[in-house]
Parts: structure tokens; sequence; C-alpha cells
């Protein structure tokens, strides 16, 4: 049961999007920026550091919903992602995501856990400056996420199911625009 009164059947982050519309905007660009932006890490890279990262924060809403969004841009391969989460260094991905995976680890314990070697690793595997500092800066904000998430107990479906229609979704469209639950609350407080 959430700790405070959110919109009923709205899960994790969603529902909280909906209790405070004014942030999912900026949270919302966040992730469309880290996640999507054209870059040399492809959207399912992306998706992969988030969901390793809430996977390790033991938030089951959103390594579900990451993971099943990271499986639409893989071409529904759920077992890579399960393999990420359960033994990166061991999946069937590039040496470079798993030096990126390693970093995004260190910083999901701590930021100060990175080290020298662990950016030399990456790097000679091929990784720009700009992969390293998404990769930091996606393990950050999944760290946030995941707390804002869990640190209210939104409620989350516990079927996997459940998260792959939005999964193709959000891997279709992206983040933005706002969902549609959210746009209405504001427009609510808006009015009231």
């Amino acid at each position: 049961m959430p700790h405070i009164r959110l919109a009923e059947g709205l899960p994790g982050i969603r529902g909280l999007f909906a209790f405070r519309p004014e942030t999912a905007k900026p949270l919302c660009e966040l992730v469309e920026v880290l996640l999507r932006q054209p870059g040399t890490l492809s959207p399912g890279e992306r998706e992969l550091i988030a969901t390793y990262v809430s996977a390790q924060n033991d938030c089951y809403y959103c390594q579900t919903a990451h993971g099943t969004i990271a499986a639409c841009h893989l071409d529904g391969n759920e077992k890579l992602v399960r393999d990420v989460k359960a033994d990166f260094e061991h999946a069937a991905i590039s040496e470079k995501l798993k030096a990126l995976l390693a970093i995004a680890g260190k910083v999901q314990r701590g930021g100060k856990n990175v080290q020298p070697e662990d950016v030399e690793r990456a790097r000679r595997e091929g990784a720009t400056d700009q992969e390293i500092h998404d990769t930091v800066l996606i393990a950050a904000a999944f760290c946030m996420y995941n707390r804002y998430v869990d640190g209210l107990a939104t409620w989350a479906p516990p079927d996997p199911s459940f998260y792959r229609e939005r999964g193709q979704q959000v891997a279709r469209d992206g983040y933005l625009p706002i969902p549609a639950e959210v746009q209405a609350a504001q427009a609510g407080r808006s009015r009231a």
C-alpha cells in the first residue's frame, strides 16, 4: 500500500507523476534524453543499463518496466535481459557494454566506488567519454527513480505480462509526451 494517497490503478512512477504532475515533465525529459536521444549506445543498451541498476536496487517496478522496454529494442530478447540482470559478465553482450555495466554497478553502490581502472577498462573496449558520462548519469538517475518509486511504496503489478504493452508503446514512442493520466491530473489541478 502506498505511503501517500495515489490514483488507483496507476503503477509505479506513473502514479507519482499523476500525484505531482509538475515533476513529471522534467523527469520524463531526462529519461528521454538519457535512454532515447540518438547516440552511439543503442536505446536497447541504455535500457539494459537502467534495468541492471534497477535490479541491483531491487526495484521491481523499474527493472520490470525497463527490462521490457529493453527487450522490445532487442528484438524481444527477454532472456538477454534476464541474463544481464543475473550476471552481465557472462551475458551475450559486447565487452564494451560489460565494462559500462561494471561502472553502472559501482555508481549504484556509491559514485566514489568508480575507479580509474573501471574507466580505463571501458576505454580499452572502445567506450567514448560521452558513453562513460551517460552510463554514470543513467545509473545515478535510476537510483533516484528507484528510490522515488520504492520510497513511496508505489504499486507494482506482479505479473510481467502487465508491462509488455506499455513497454512496446514506450519503445516505439518514447517517454514523451507525458502520459495522458498525468496530463489529466495536471489539468485537474489547474482548474482547482
